[in-house]
This record gives C-alpha cells, structure tokens and sequence, in this order.
C-alpha cells in the first residue's frame, strides 16, 4: 500500500496527514500524539475516526499541523484522518457520515468591524 496524503482544516489550523500501513505509531510534528497533545480529549478526538473503524493498530499516521489553537488543530487531524480511511475502504463511510466526520466545520472567526471595539462589542454610547 502507498502513502495518503490528505489535508484537514478547521479555524485557522491546517493538518497534513500521511497515512500509511504499521502499528499504529501517530506522529504529530515529529513528536509522539500524546507528547503534542497531552490533554485526554484532544488525543480523543484525533483517535475518534480510527477507533471507529476499528484501525487503532492498522495504520502509522505522521502528521504535519500549523497554525490555530491546540482544539483546532485537533479537529483539523480529525477531519484528514476520516478522509484518508473513506478513501482507503468505502465502507469506511457509512460510518464516520454519520457522526459528522467527514464535514469540514466551515465556522470562522468573525473580522473586527472599523468603530467598533470587537467584532459585535461597540464602544459605549453616551446620550448627552
């Protein structure tokens, strides 16, 4: 089986994820998954698609990831690793859909508007 290449996004944080046949070894910029993220939910949400599909063990997953938060970043792998796993078995498919996986979160942060203090909070209005 060759490497697959795929890309995840979400917010600001893009994730490249390479994919390939091993022992379940995931590298997240060249560090192991639970040295990069060392809180439990994030290593979750990265794991969520293999545990699903049965494939903890199957795969050797290195992964490049830059920009955003740490929870964005999570999410972006999330998103690469589904892709990957649909296309190496279609069935695959059927069951991430259907827990939203494969959906790229389109939510971004909304632009600070000219006059304003923040996207949606002004400056207070004095009457007189």
């Amino acid at each position: 089986m060759e490497v697959i290449h795929k890309i995840g996004r979400r917010k600001k944080a893009v994730a490249r994820v390479f994919l390939k046949e091993g022992n379940g070894e995931i590298m997240v910029n060249n560090k192991a998954l639970n040295t990069y993220f060392p809180i439990a939910t994030l290593q979750y949400k990265v794991m969520q698609p293999l545990s699903l599909t049965d494939n903890v063990s199957t795969y050797d997953i290195k992964v490049t990831v830059k920009g955003g938060g740490v929870k964005g970043q999570a999410e972006a792998i999330r998103l690469a690793i589904s892709r990957a796993l649909s296309e190496i078995n279609p069935d695959y498919r059927t069951i991430l859909k259907p827990e939203g996986l494969l959906t790229r979160d389109s939510r971004m942060v909304e632009r600070k508007k000219f006059g304003q203090k923040k996207a949606r909070k002004k400056y207070q209005f004095s009457k007189r």
